[in-house]
């Protein structure tokens, strides 16, 4: 660990709070962390880092030349990794789902991809990766110079114009979020341009109905306070100045934000202008997803990685359709179900000859670190498809 990153967390609880509980619940257990298109120089420093303090192991995936490239080139190429090269034509963060979903990996990092390339394969629903009745948030807790505790921000990369059922879901993912950092029934600021309703501002009577809502029925255990504007978040000074009667002035521990754009623009502004240092996460999914922007430090991305480690979310494989199922059965050995499994089922007269089979077997068709192979594909696909019937009559049995 870098000495500045290692004052850092000395000097804020909850940043202490988070790396011990990482480490803590990963004693002899680091969770396996892959890495999508892995050649992305501040990320792989972050997460060496994170393995140096013993609670992952990367998985880098990715372009072969490119990730030994950057690896070379930040003097990291000795380190133990487990490195798993694809074509260009195989999307690196669908295969890095599959793997989580075969059991091969236990949580996701954004590597060198762009956002959108990224979220898209997590959002797709044929994944599973969202929990039933959530919606995915990303939550970037920020350590501002100038505030003396953690602060969190949402959304800023997905809800574009959150409607108020989406603000609620995002403060009930950012309290959760914020129980990991060690904040019990945190004050929750929902951000605008004044701190008093006006008709002309659609954000500021959504805060305050939100705010209604939530003291008739809470959307989590929190003090929930809106509209409310910056200066008043952060400082008791301005509210004492300004008049506006209320505790958590000062005091604040998230920030839920109008629109996307808004959110986006406090982060970077903060941390390129202000020198504050932050760590983003995925909430709603089951499974940890660390994300971080390709331009952060190292010290970024090891402390992603320690709220993911922190969090410990189950694998998803309870939650996987049975098709789903069959097929990361396939990918964990597709050469057994071939020569074994598929003379038990009543198939099509189609058989791959021995020399196909041979094929089949060298190429690790789906095995993780290999580039699927096109031999054999349609014979493949043939027998996979007969299979998942075949399996599909004994689940439903």
């Amino acid at each position: 660990m870098r000495k500045s990153l290692e004052e850092l967390i000395n000097s804020t609880p909850e940043l202490k709070i988070l790396v011990d509980k990482a480490i803590e619940r990963t004693v002899g257990n680091p969770i396996r962390v892959a890495i999508p298109a892995a050649d992305a120089e501040n990320i792989l420093k972050g997460v060496f880092m994170a393995q140096e303090d013993g609670f992952v192991d990367p998985i880098l995936i990715g372009s072969y030349r490119k990730i030994n490239e950057t690896l070379e080139r930040i003097g990291m190429a000795d380190r133990k990794y487990d490195l798993h090269p694809i074509s260009n034509d195989i999307n690196s963060v669908q295969y890095a789902i599959e793997m989580i979903k075969a059991g091969s990996a236990d949580m996701l990092m954004r590597g060198n991809t762009q956002t959108r390339d990224f979220l898209l394969p997590v959002l797709n629903k044929a994944n599973h990766l969202i929990r039933p009745g959530r919606i995915l948030t990303h939550i970037v807790m920020l350590k501002i110079p100038t505030y003396d505790k953690l602060l969190a921000l949402s959304d800023v990369t997905l809800l574009v114009h959150p409607s108020i059922e989406m603000r609620k879901e995002v403060v009930r993912n950012m309290v959760d979020a914020l129980h990991v950092f060690g904040v019990k029934n945190p004050n929750i600021a929902l951000l605008s341009l004044i701190e008093k309703p006006a008709f002309h501002m659609k954000d500021t009577v959504e805060a305050q109905t939100i705010v209604i809502d939530h003291n008739d029925s809470p959307i989590a255990p929190c003090n929930l306070v809106g509209p409310i504007t910056w200066d008043l978040i952060v400082s008791k000074e301005a509210a004492r100045l300004k008049g506006y009667d209320n505790p958590a002035c000062g005091d604040f521990h998230g920030v839920v934000v109008q629109n996307l754009m808004n959110g986006n623009l406090i982060v970077k502004v903060l941390q390129a202008s202000c020198g504050a240092h932050n760590c983003g996460i995925l909430i709603g999914a089951n499974i940890p997803i660390a994300i971080t922007g390709r331009s952060e430090s190292p010290d970024e991305s090891y402390l992603s990685l320690a709220a993911c480690a922190a969090m410990n979310a189950s694998p998803i494989r309870d939650s996987i359709l049975p098709d789903r199922v069959i097929a990361c059965a396939l990918r964990r050995s597709a050469t057994d179900i071939l020569l074994n499994r598929v003379s038990a089922c009543a198939l099509p007269a189609v058989s791959a000859s021995e020399n196909d089979r041979e094929r089949i077997a060298e190429s690790g068709r789906g095995q993780p670190g290999t580039i699927r192979p096109r031999t054999a594909g349609m014979r493949f696909r043939i027998v996979r498809t007969a299979l998942r019937k075949e399996l599909k009559k004994h689940w439903k049995a």
